[in-house]
């Protein structure tokens, strides 16, 4: 993101310089902030930002909402500049940084991310996703590092989960997918019976059901036996991705 400086001048004094940053909004912050703090009026975060766009940011955002940051970094180096306080934007400045860096929390599955049915991927028209959920419960990172970089839809992604760990795990589960606007239901969630590896055989069949073809497929296992299944029922236009070690 470009910089450049910009100088503060109040009732023709010159005030110093900032650094503006190259956003949409920059300047009408720039200039609104100067106005306000010129007019003696209340300083605070309603000179940057709408009460919804405010709730909103509250929550994960897309982008890890970096021109959002450079617009408050840009108001806090003005209070520096002016002697108006920025504490309000100091903790949104924060807070925002919490929720999107639990995007990058964990390990990186963009890079353990493995084509396995064939040397180099074919054209693909849809992507789909296969999540079990109980040992990939990581869900900032799966959003961040799958989901969104290929924009698979809500309606191509099945989760599964067994009864014990649903119990124990679904409200963290939940909370977790608040911050991207999602419940379990937003998919194709399906809760599974009782006893061992029994998520990992749904989703492979929920694949099959599918007929896929021409597809990018994402499967979330560390299953070595459920890998080669998975091999063995991918059409061959597909493109298998499953998580290396």
């Amino acid at each position: 993101m470009s910089l450049n400086k910009q100088k503060v001048t109040i009732e023709y004094k010159y005030r110093g310089s900032v650094l503006l940053p190259d956003t949409k909004d920059a300047k009408d912050i720039f200039f609104r902030t100067k106005q306000a703090y010129a007019n003696h009026e209340k300083m605070g975060l309603h000179l940057l930002f709408s009460k919804s766009k405010l709730a909103r940011l509250q929550k994960y955002q897309k982008g890890s909402a970096q021109e959002e940051l450079a617009n408050i970094e840009l108001y806090i180096a003005l209070g520096e500049l002016l002697g108006f306080s920025t504490i309000d934007a100091q903790n949104l400045k924060k807070k925002i940084e919490i929720i999107n860096d639990t995007a990058h929390a964990g390990f990186n599955i963009t890079k353990r991310l493995q084509l396995i049915n064939k040397k180099k991927p074919s054209p693909a028209k849809e992507n789909y996703l296969f999540w079990d959920i109980e040992n990939f419960s990581s869900v900032a990172s799966i959003f961040h590092d799958v989901i969104e970089p290929y924009n698979i839809d809500d309606a191509n992604i099945t989760l599964a989960a067994n009864p014990d760990s649903l119990y124990l795990k679904r409200a963290e589960w939940e909370a977790n997918l608040y911050d991207f606007g999602k419940t379990l239901n937003s998919f194709n969630f399906i809760k599974c019976a009782h006893g061992k590896d029994v998520a990992d055989d749904v989703l492979l069949q929920e694949m099959k059901k599918r007929k896929l073809q021409k597809a990018n497929i994402f499967i979330l296992t560390f299953d070595r036996e459920l890998k080669e299944r998975f091999i063995q029922e991918t059409h061959s236009s597909n493109n298998l991705f499953i998580l290396g070690r």
